[in-house]
């Protein structure tokens, strides 16, 4: 059980220095990695046996996920008054993430497989792993991605909104949850109960279009390139 307090205890210190110095770069899950990472690497400390000593914390994601599900039925009257925009903006943000993300990895020289292990980053892990392997990826590759990409989303993010001036909530909320999933939509939660509900409607919307989206648009993808 020593993994499982030393997390905690990490987790909870890293919450308050976020709080205490209020700077983006300053994310929870960010010091956790920079902390944990190195001292798992020191100790020689394998992956399984880490995780095996976590799993009480991976079981309580599944009520997380669930729980989200409230702040949505809050904003409710506004989803059916915007629902064209909802779907077109998590349609077009879906798009542009996969396109994007593979053609700046293969104009750098990454491989076809590597390609289609980044290809699925913004949307949440287990979809991403999936889609991966479908299009010929390395699924592992994939959840790193996603982490990535998570993680500068939540970093990012809002002070990229205020750098342009971006303040309606659905356009924040969408915005985190098109480009980084979960780990956005806890960002956007934490800045504001209705960003966090837009977010989560588009950690959804956005996982299964990229699901539908993915095998079609990864071969057009590679055609154009050459391959």
């Amino acid at each position: 059980m020593i993994w499982l307090i030393t997390t905690l205890i990490v987790f909870y210190l890293a919450r308050l220095i976020s709080k205490r110095l209020q700077h983006p770069i300053v994310n929870p899950l960010l010091i956790c990695l920079v902390i944990i990472i190195p001292l798992l690497m020191w100790l020689n400390v394998p992956y399984t046996e880490y995780m095996a000593q976590n799993k009480w914390l991976n079981y309580l994601l599944e009520p997380a996920v669930v729980a989200l599900a409230f702040p949505l039925y809050e904003q409710l009257s506004q989803i059916r008054q915007k629902w064209k925009v909802i779907l077109s903006a998590c349609l077009v943000g879906s798009l542009l993430s996969m396109i994007v993300g593979a053609s700046i990895a293969l104009s750098m020289g990454a491989s076809p497989e590597l390609t289609a292990s980044i290809l699925p980053k913004s949307v949440t892990t287990p979809i991403a792993m999936a889609v991966a392997d479908q299009i010929g990826g390395v699924p592992a590759i994939a959840a790193i991605m996603v982490i990535i990409a998570g993680l500068f989303g939540a970093v990012f993010g809002y002070p990229l909104f205020k750098l342009f001036g971006i303040h309606a909530p659905i356009a924040k909320g969408l915005t985190m949850g098109t480009v980084s999933h979960a780990l956005g939509t806890a960002k956007a939660a934490e800045e504001n109960h209705q960003e966090g509900a837009f977010s989560s409607l588009a950690l959804v919307i956005c996982g299964i279009f990229t699901s539908i989206l993915a095998p079609v648009v990864y071969p057009i993808i590679l055609m154009v390139f050459g391959y």
